[in-house]
C-alpha cells in the first residue's frame, strides 16, 4: 500500500485566483495558482479522500465537520461580488470524519463534530484549483484554540495513520501573514524573508527531533511575530509536520507575492509496502 505524503499548502489572500488584481505583470499570485494546479501530479496515487485543516477555524475542542455535502463559508471581505458565488460541491465523507475522531480518542484528544459549518476559503478556494472537478471527498477539522504549538504537533502525529489508508492530509495556511505590511509593487519584504529563510531551515532539516523542536518553539525565530502576529496560520503546518512522523520536509514551493516571501512543503515520498 502506498503512504500518501503530508502537505502545507499556502491558500493565498481571500479568493485571489479567480479576480483581477491590480499588479504590474505578472500578476504574483500566478505562480501559486499554478504549483497548487500541478499539486495532484505529485502524489504517488488519487487519495480516497483528503483532510483539510485550515488556518480559518478554530474550536475548543478540535471540531471535525461531519456533513455529507458541506456548503461554502465566503469569510472573506470586500472582494468582487463575483467571487462570492464561487462553488466548490466537493462531497463530505462521514465515516471518514468517525474514523479521525476515532484517532483522536485514541490520543487522548477531545474532539466535537460539526454538522452545520461550511467549508472556509481556506479550503474551497485552494482546492478549486488543486481537485476542480470537486470529486475528492473533503473533510475540515479545526485548529485547537489557544493555538498551542506542542498540541498541534501532537494532533498531526494522532492522524498519521490516515497516511496508509489513502487520505491525504493538507494543512492549509500562509508562512508569512502580516496583512498590516505588504507592497504593491511586490517589493520584497526583508521580514518576511528573514522568517522563511529561518522557517525553510527548520521543516527539511533531517533531525526530525529538532524539526519539531524548532517548530513548537517558532515564537523565537527570526521576525517571528513580525510574520506572524498571530499564528492561526502558521499551525497547519505544524499539524501536517506531526503526521509526517520521520518523512523529512522538502521545500516545494517559494515565490514573492504582495512582498511576501511564501513557502509550500511536503512531507514524505510515495512508499510502497
Amino acid at each position: 500500500m502506498t503512504r500518501m505524503p503530508t502537505f502545507y499548502i499556502p491558500h493565498g489572500g481571500g479568493p485571489c485566483f479567480f479576480m483581477d488584481w491590480p499588479y504590474p505583470s505578472p500578476n504574483p499570485w500566478t505562480s501559486l495558482a499554478d504549483w497548487l494546479t500541478r499539486l495532484p501530479s505529485t502524489v504517488p496515487q488519487p487519495p480516497r479522500a483528503v483532510l483539510v485543516i485550515s488556518g480559518h477555524w478554530e474550536s475548543d475542542p478540535i471540531a471535525v465537520n461531519v456533513q455529507q455535502q458541506p456548503p461554502l463559508l465566503y469569510d472573506y471581505y470586500g472582494f468582487p461580488e463575483h467571487t462570492y458565488r464561487l462553488q466548490y460541491p466537493a462531497p463530505g465523507d462521514p465515516k471518514l470524519a468517525a474514523d479521525i475522531r476515532g484517532l483522536l480518542v485514541d490520543a487522548g484528544i477531545p474532539s466535537t463534530t460539526d454538522a452545520k459549518r461550511g467549508l472556509d476559503h481556506g479550503v474551497f478556494v485552494p482546492f478549486l484549483l488543486v481537485y476542480p472537478n470537486a470529486d475528492m471527498p473533503v473533510v475540515q477539522m479545526s485548529l485547537k484554540q489557544g493555538l498551542d504549538p506542542a498540541a498541534h504537533l501532537k494532533l498531526g502525529a494522532a492522524l498519521a495513520p490516515l497516511r496508509d489508508q489513502g487520505v491525504l492530509i493538507v494543512g492549509s495556511g500562509m508562512s508569512f501573514h502580516n496583512l498590516r505590511v505588504r507592497s504593491m509593487e511586490n517589493e520584497l519584504i526583508p521580514g518576511s524573508q528573514l522568517f522563511d529563510d529561518w522557517l525553510g531551515q527548520t521543516v527539511c532539516q533531517p533531525d526530525i527531533q529538532a524539526r519539531n523542536a524548532g517548530l513548537a518553539n517558532w515564537a523565537q525565530a527570526p521576525a517571528a511575530r513580525y510574520a506572524h502576529p498571530r499564528e492561526e496560520h502558521l499551525m497547519p503546518l505544524l499539524v501536517a509536520a506531526g503526521a509526517a512522523g520521520n518523512d523529512v520536509g522538502v521545500r516545494t514551493f517559494n515565490d514573492v507575492m504582495m512582498g511576501w516571501r511564501i513557502s509550500g512543503f511536503r512531507f514524505g515520498q510515495a512508499r510502497t509496502d
